[in-house]
């Protein structure tokens, strides 16, 4: 239907910016980059139109942070040098590098959960809006003597510093989580169960299935939880700079909470091989008992933080906004 409209429009013998106005900026604002790549095929000159602010359809998809009009867009515009100079560049000296460095609107903000992955995003989008640009017109000042960078800065620094809170806060909770388990596993290493041997010091059950099954998740559930607890440490101690946001904090994030989740299926596996060698009696059913009841604590905490681990890695290492196209490097 959308492609019929279009033929049918440009048969019309007037064509001007009323008749495809309304569709492309409503294409614009619910991101649909399909309605635009028709109606610019037959209107090539639509590509130029702009609202009431002057702003055209690519500065509208960075203001409005609308990821699949820019992608479809940039190609448009970075091999046609005439139109890059008008759409890039406009009165009081700004670029649309400027207009990147402001604070998404705030429906756009809310899409991500959590002050510090929406400061990955709007770094994200600054990054990715640089490329546009040579080296030497990012650093371009407008007529407030602003660069790119500085209003940016001036423009998310209440972001930021709402990040670092929550960060910190995140990290904080994690930190005792780790303190704890540190302290149960180092505990049952040294006092293992069933006891040693007086003559030889070795554990009297050290043959055991049960007992190597263990001795083998206390290990790992000891050195999972050291690993996290000084992850998060880091996080605790970091300058909270607006680069650490796009990679450094989610990553270590990111890699606390995989070792604090092996940590707590190993502590878990260790305690219920200890229930099942106390118990003495080595039956298939207690075993499955112990077994079912171990899945309990593993489950609940993957059900509960799961969903945080999975925006952090889709946000930092997923395709997030650009990242099927290049790898994204931090300029500030």
């Amino acid at each position: 239907m959308l492609k019929f409209i279009c033929e049918e429009a440009g048969k019309l013998e007037y064509h001007g910016y009323k008749e495809y106005e309304k569709a492309l900026m409503l294409a614009m604002e619910n991101n649909i980059p399909e309605v635009i790549e028709h109606i610019i095929r037959l209107f090539p000159e639509s590509l130029q139109i702009s609202n009431d602010e002057e702003n055209s359809l690519l500065q509208l998809s960075v203001i409005n942070r609308c990821e699949n009009v820019y992608k479809f867009l940039e190609p448009e515009i970075t091999y046609n040098s005439d139109l890059r100079e008008k759409l890039i560049f406009w009165h009081y000296n700004n670029n649309i590098l400027h207009l990147a460095g402001k604070l998404a609107p705030l429906d756009k903000l809310n899409m991500v959960t959590g002050a510090a992955l929406q400061m990955q995003r709007e770094l994200q989008w600054f990054q990715e809006v640089s490329k546009l640009l040579r080296p030497s017109e990012r650093t371009t000042k407008n007529v407030e003597s602003e660069t790119p960078t500085m209003v940016f800065t001036k423009e998310h620094e209440n972001l930021r510093q709402k990040g670092e809170e929550w960060v910190k806060k995140t990290a904080d909770s994690y930190t005792i989580t780790a303190a704890l388990i540190i302290t149960f596993v180092f505990a049952s290493a040294i006092t293992v169960p069933g006891g040693n041997d007086e003559n030889t010091g070795k554990a009297i059950y050290k043959t055991k299935p049960s007992f190597i099954t263990f001795i083998v998740a206390d290990a790992i559930s000891l050195f999972t939880s050291t690993t996290s607890l000084l992850l998060f440490l880091s996080i605790l101690t970091a300058r909270y700079s607006y680069d650490d946001f796009l990679y450094k904090l989610p990553k270590r994030l990111i890699l606390g909470l995989v070792m604090l989740f092996l940590s707590v299926t190993t502590l878990v596996i260790a305690f219920g091989s200890t229930l099942y060698i106390m118990s003495g009696l080595e039956k298939l059913w207690i075993l499955a008992l112990i077994g079912a009841l171990t899945c309990l604590p593993i489950a609940s905490f993957v059900t509960l933080q799961l969903p945080l681990l999975a925006d952090l890695i889709s946000s930092t290492y997923g395709h997030g906004y650009f990242r099927e196209r290049s790898e994204l490097s931090c300029l500030m």
